[in-house]
């Protein structure tokens, strides 16, 4: 044996011998975080669920942070408790997109953006009306966006195209904005209201109503 093989064996054993010196190293706490839908339209349930793996997962509470439009920083949004297997489960209800993230002690999870959808109703004065004839279409967004427009469209050639424009108003007492405009409905279509995607909500699109022109 060589002189430095020789001293390098003595450390060891030297290292060895005192106890504690050498300790196996726990694993790092990790945190998952998965949102669910997303987009989730506005006012309904966001699933936020994900694991906490490490030394310990049961029992273990977990923080989540939200930080939503104009994403100005985190703050705590609920607490949650692991289960055996570490996985936890919040809800929220979102208005506007919202970024989200886990915390237990220093382990975080990465942080998930949620996109947000306003939500859109269209209405049609008569959805019989004679060749020709001026329908009132109207509808609410939701959250408020008092002064955007929206475009009404309607499907023609395998596809909805923007037929005219309305601008929202002001619902008082409400957290909703409405539209109305009148069109002259020459044949059978099949209509919807879009109001574009903005920093604080992504597109938000009605359900489809149909005029059958009698």
């Amino acid at each position: 044996m060589t002189r430095s093989a020789a001293l390098a064996t003595a450390v060891l054993a030297t290292v060895c011998a005192i106890p504690g010196t050498v300790e196996a190293q726990k694993p790092a706490d990790t945190l998952s975080l998965i949102a669910t839908p997303n987009p989730v339209l506005s006012g309904r349930d966001l699933s936020l669920s994900g694991r906490l793996t490490g030394d310990k997962v049961a029992d273990q509470k977990v923080t989540l942070r939200s930080d939503p439009f104009p994403f100005d920083g985190f703050g705590n949004a609920g607490n949650a408790t692991t289960n055996a297997s570490g996985d936890f489960l919040l809800v929220q209800k979102p208005n506007v997109n919202t970024r989200y993230q886990a915390r237990k002690g220093q382990a975080e999870s990465a942080i998930v953006t949620v996109l947000v959808r306003p939500s859109v109703s269209l209405r049609l004065s008569d959805s019989t009306p004679s060749v020709g004839q001026r329908v009132r279409f109207s509808g609410r967004v939701c959250p408020e966006h008092d002064g955007t427009s929206v475009a009404i469209q309607r499907r023609s050639g395998g596809r909805f195209r923007t037929v005219r424009r309305a601008v929202l108003r002001d619902v008082a007492g409400s957290g909703c904005s409405s539209y109305r405009r009148v069109l002259r409905v020459a044949r059978d279509g099949r209509f919807r209201t879009v109001i574009a995607g903005h920093p604080d909500h992504a597109r938000g699109v009605s359900a489809a109503r149909r005029a059958n022109v009698s």
